[in-house]
């Protein structure tokens, strides 16, 4: 099975979308996921950047949109409204699947059961995956929890970011890995990023003080690689997803990065490629 290694465009929002993806290539990476800014013009040279690349160096290159909504006092039928706009407009712009964070921790699990139909719904209509990152804020925040909407929806794809339920949690999940096994099935894509008890970032995961940090969550994604290779899946991809301020810490006063956010995911992307 192979393994396609995506950039995030988290972090790179300084970048015209022609100098961003410019970078990716050069870096070595097979696709790009992107939450897009609110510019009708880095969007529109995006996609010719895009087909540019596919057609001249990698045909096969990789999209993935982002849905992120901002939080927003609503109520879940204004929260409905907002996500389905949202996926609706990223459909219409091709991506080769959807990264979805999809509803709400304080919503009701009927309403979030809802909300994921209607993402199951517009999926199956437009032939585009849409996976449901696992993460704080939203249905997937909490592994056990999670489990219950595994139950309604056994097909649900999810994006392993296991650093969200490290910190819900307050645990390195040594002491829960028979419930995070039983979603292994349904991970589609994995965020590859190091988080702790207290936070879903350490300063810098090849840092002697997170060896074992490091070494636990790259037996976690070993194992859902491999379960994946017994599907008869053909590939999967990985984000390198060490984010920016606020996840990467600052020192006090100056605010200077405690490391260097671009080059920690190309040191992760080299060092999965070589242990994976």
């Amino acid at each position: 099975m192979e393994i396609k290694y995506i950039c995030t465009y988290w972090g790179c929002e300084h970048l015209s979308a022609k100098e961003f993806l410019t970078k990716v290539v050069t870096n070595g990476y097979k696709g790009v996921e992107i939450n897009f800014p609110d510019d009708a013009d880095f969007i529109a040279e995006f996609q010719v950047e895009l087909q540019n690349i596919r057609n001249t160096s990698n045909p096969d290159f990789i999209f993935i949109a982002q849905q992120v909504l901002s939080n927003k006092i609503e109520t879940v039928a204004e929260y409905i409204e907002r996500i389905t706009d949202r996926l609706e407009f990223l459909i219409q712009l091709k991506p080769n699947y959807i990264n979805s964070h999809t509803g709400k921790d304080f919503f009701s699990f009927s309403d979030n059961c809802k909300i994921i139909e209607i993402c199951d719904h517009l999926s199956k209509v437009s032939g585009i995956p849409i996976w449901h990152e696992i993460h704080r804020g939203r249905f997937s925040f909490h592994l056990k929890s999670l489990l219950n909407y595994i139950d309604i929806f056994p097909k649900l794809k999810l994006i392993a970011d296991f650093s969200h339920f490290c910190v819900v949690s307050e645990s390195d999940l040594h002491d829960q890995n028979e419930l995070l096994c039983k979603i292994y099935p349904n991970i589609n894509h994995i965020h590859a990023r190091i988080g702790f008890e207290q936070s879903p970032q350490v300063n810098n995961p090849f840092a002697p003080e997170w060896k074992n940090y490091l070494e636990q969550y790259l037996g976690w994604w070993k194992e859902i690689i491999e379960i994946q290779k017994k599907k008869n899946k053909e590939n999967i991809t990985i984000t390198p997803e060490f984010g920016p301020f606020p996840y990467m810490p600052q020192e006090p006063f100056t605010k200077k990065p405690l490391a260097d956010q671009w080059e920690t995911n190309l040191q992760m992307k080299n060092y999965l490629q070589q242990n994976l």
